[in-house]
């Protein structure tokens, strides 16, 4: 698995019993993004599938829509003092005719594998505006494709098999078919590497599509979804009040508490056929005669 993982001595202790022993972790290390030679910003991230990773954050930020508007990406040699290329510097060269990043969307700090928008000018700056309308898509997704999901998710999980230490992001059809699986130390940086790879082979706008996380969902996971155009994320922890808000207003079905036949629909449940689903509340009936605005005993 190369860089994805490392061995470290570690003491074990186990039911009153100790050993020293070697183990197996998720390497994390610093990732920078530029483009044209432009330092943009720096990620905490596992190794692996850079260049999606990279690709998929220029999507998110709105820069990239279509692979043609990336004319090339490479890692950058001269990163250390004797020239060397430690493969942490990526530079994105954009199309003739792409605008390049804003500079109010440059990070001011480093990006953690906790937080995706540490360093970020303001809210209005993470509001960007996608290209593709998630609001229209038809898709339906049933209780029990959806159920399946985090199973298949954590199946496919190769480095976490050795680690135990990595989120990940899945993208599956409305069917429960996987159609690509990427994992990082970084919730956010999972979702960027699957974008970026949706990106880089021509296929945005993801319409009909769910993607699946390990972990919570955040406003940055509920807009990476939306600026590539999929209609439905689902967790299989909380999302924030904020991840709501944004999916309500942006049409897309956001699922929390996934696990197995139980969730919480917290956005765009007409997506979401199940039997017996209550009707919406309505509001209460004014009495005949009473004007509009008059108060109504209770």
């Amino acid at each position: 698995m190369g860089r994805k993982t490392a061995r470290r001595r570690v003491l074990r202790v186990r039911e009153g019993t100790s050993a020293y022993r070697p183990d197996t972790l998720a390497v994390e290390e610093p990732m920078e993004i530029r483009v044209g030679g432009r330092p943009l910003t720096v990620t905490m991230r596992t190794p692996g599938d850079d260049f999606d990773l990279a690709a998929g954050f220029l999507v998110a930020e709105g820069v990239a829509h279509d692979a043609r508007d990336v004319a090339g990406i490479r890692y950058c040699a001269g990163a250390t003092a004797d020239g060397g290329n430690t493969y942490n510097v990526v530079d994105v060269l954009l199309a003739p005719g792409t605008a390049a990043p804003d500079a109010s969307l440059e990070r001011n700090f480093y990006t953690t594998s906790s937080c995706g928008l540490c360093g970020k000018a303001g809210l209005d700056a993470v509001r960007t505006t996608a290209a593709w309308s998630v609001a229209e898509d038809p898709v339906r997704v049933t209780p029990e494709v959806l159920g399946v999901l985090p199973d298949r998710l954590r199946a496919a999980q190769r480095v976490f098999d050795t680690t135990g230490g990595l989120h990940a992001a899945g993208l599956f059809t409305a069917e429960g078919e996987l159609l690509c699986l990427r994992e990082d130390v970084g919730r956010h940086n999972a979702v960027d590497k699957v974008v970026g790879h949706a990106l880089r082979e021509g296929l945005l706008p993801l319409r009909g599509t769910v993607l699946m996380v390990s972990g919570r969902a955040s406003f940055e996971l509920v807009q990476k979804a939306v600026m590539a155009g999929i209609p439905v994320l689902a967790a299989v922890s909380a999302p924030s009040s904020l991840a709501v808000d944004l999916a309500a207003e942006s049409g897309l079905t956001l699922v929390g508490f996934l696990r197995g036949a139980s969730m919480n629909v917290y956005a765009g449940d007409r997506r979401v056929p199940a039997r017996g689903t209550p009707d919406a509340p309505k509001a209460p009936a004014v009495p005949t005669g009473v004007p509009t605005g008059a108060p109504v005993d209770p």
